[in-house]
């Protein structure tokens, strides 16, 4: 097997209010392998993409990181000064973010952002016209015109912004890219090509791939291996296939059970109620109170992700 590229242990990010601490991430811990996509699946406000943001030291005030381990090669991200970590970001970590429209500057064009974060980095060869060859083929990779280069924000369709952002991700050839919902905001067709792209690029650089989002389908298609997150922690993690085939925990059942099917007729289930408010996480199972299979010990104790067998964790009474 692969050796870890990423190690997180127990991360704990809060936001603070005057209410006391939101705690959007809560003791989470996975790896991830050398070369692997792996993914992250759960509700809305599960603290996904806090946990993104938290990666790559992302994150705006009141939000800040409580506790735990980022370690990428077996170097601690999370006690990184801010301009090792800038070192860091792009060359070692990149992000695809949720929203490619505000996440470009309006006011540049794409070869100006684009070589902004090459030169700022130091990593560039001399003269204006390597640079730009350098861009253009970074537009190719991601199957763009050279003309892009030349063209604004707002010159793009949805699907060229969200492959602009690979282009800008793959830039220094980082070791793990971290795609935050890279085609949420796409229809069904710009979602397929997009999400082409992005493996496509990711096996050429010979990378690592966190795939952060809702859409279970897309997550089956793309990553060998997939972790469930719910109000804060991890309850799930296996293959793709035994998640899918043999999920373990009574959320995830509830998520593939909500899923649509082409081959068969079946009548689609919801989750009932709603997740625990994170400004007053209960100190036992956060699901309970949805859970069609609780027990009393559910609601005294808080389960921990244990292995039950080789690669499937889970967090519940049930095992």
């Amino acid at each position: 097997m692969n050796a870890e590229l990423l190690e997180v242990r127990d991360l704990r990010v809060f936001y603070w209010s005057d209410r006391g601490p939101i705690r959007a991430v809560d003791g989470v811990t996975f790896d991830i392998m050398r070369g692997e996509r792996f993914g992250i699946v759960g509700e809305s406000g599960c603290g996904k993409s806090t946990m993104a943001m938290a990666l790559l030291r992302l994150l705006r005030s009141p939000g800040r990181i409580e506790g735990g381990q980022v370690l990428l090669g077996g170097i601690d991200l999370a006690t990184l000064g801010e301009r090792e970590m800038r070192r860091q970001r792009w060359r070692a970590i990149s992000l695809i973010p949720q929203g490619a429209m505000n996440a470009l500057n309006p006011t540049m064009t794409i070869y100006n952002q684009t070589a902004d974060a090459i030169w700022a980095h130091g990593d560039y060869i001399h003269g204006g016209s390597s640079l730009r060859s350098r861009v253009d083929a970074l537009l190719g990779t991601v199957g763009l015109s050279t003309g892009v280069a030349s063209m604004y924000p707002h010159e793009l369709s949805g699907g060229m912004k969200q492959r602009v952002c690979i282009a800008m991700a793959i830039a220094l050839q980082p070791e793990l890219i971290v795609a935050d919902e890279p085609t949420s905001a796409l229809d069904v067709i710009v979602q397929r090509v997009v999400a082409q792209t992005l493996v496509r690029v990711v096996e050429e650089l010979g990378a690592s791939l966190l795939l952060i989002g809702h859409d279970m389908g897309l997550q089956a298609q793309l990553v060998g291996r997939l972790a469930v997150m719910y109000a804060g922690k991890i309850v799930e993690v296996g293959s793709v296939k035994e998640v899918f085939t043999e999920a373990l925990h009574p959320y995830t059942r509830l998520l593939i059970a909500s899923l649509p099917s082409l081959r068969e007729r079946h009548v689609l289930r919801g989750i009932p109620g709603l997740p625990p408010s994170l400004l007053a996480a209960p100190a036992n199972c956060r699901f309970h109170p949805r859970c069609p299979t609780t027990m009393k010990v559910c609601q005294q104790e808080e389960p921990a992700l244990r292995e039950v067998s080789p690669g499937r964790w889970v967090a519940c009474h049930l095992y």
